[in-house]
């Protein structure tokens, strides 16, 4: 699936909140408090009692968003965690969590998901020594991502890594230095902080079955 090259801040925009953590996008939704499009001034953001329906779609929605994938993975996603034992909510969260190039971003080596899968797609990405150009690739217990040579010389790269950007989650052994990451263990719900109530994509999706 192609990945979204849209503008991120009217994404953000039309949901009325900040769905990346960026101060660009924090000072945008800052600035333009009100939803996208010629009226947008004229609207409110959404308030007062809407659809359960509603709701749930705009959860499912931002979880596509914030992982960068299309509306048929996120639905295959929710399929496979459906299937394995436990919580769905949380086993969805850990799939989307173990692709690729989200632990790549979670490491710090990018500064956005859409940067790690460009750097995924170009080859600048080792799992255990072997590049791979796979973003939906699931990480597994023990793997050592590791960036390519030539990235860990990119002068943006090197700046972003030493500025020490988002904090890794727990599940995550980040080596700057070494510009490598070593995922410790799956990852549990709590340990997943997105600006999304998963249970809400869970309802959505049972609709469909």
């Amino acid at each position: 699936m192609a990945s979204y090259h849209g503008p991120k801040a009217k994404v953000q925009r039309r949901f009325g909140e900040l769905l990346i953590p960026r101060a660009k996008y924090q000072k945008i939704l800052e600035k333009r408090a009100y939803p996208p499009g010629d009226h947008g001034k004229e609207k409110q953001f959404r308030s007062g009692r809407r659809s359960d329906y509603g709701m749930q779609l705009d959860e499912k929605q931002k979880l596509a968003f914030v992982y960068n994938v299309r509306e048929r993975q996120l639905r295959n996603y929710y399929k496979k965690a459906a299937k394995m034992p436990g919580r769905t909510g949380a086993n969805l969260l850990s799939l989307l969590e173990r692709r690729l190039d989200n632990v790549v971003y979670r490491a710090g080596f990018a500064a956005t998901i859409w940067a790690a899968r460009q750097m995924v797609v170009h080859g600048h990405i080792l799992v255990n020594g072997e590049r791979l150009d796979l973003p939906s690739y699931q990480v597994r217990v023990g793997d050592v991502i590791t960036l390519h040579e030539k990235m860990r010389q990119n002068v943006h790269v090197v700046e972003l890594i030493d500025q020490g950007g988002l904090t890794p989650p727990a599940f995550l052994d980040v080596d700057r230095d070494a510009r490598s990451v070593t995922m410790l263990r799956i990852p549990e719900q709590r340990e997943v902080l997105v600006p999304v109530d998963i249970q809400l994509v869970v309802e959505y999706y049972n609709r469909l079955t």
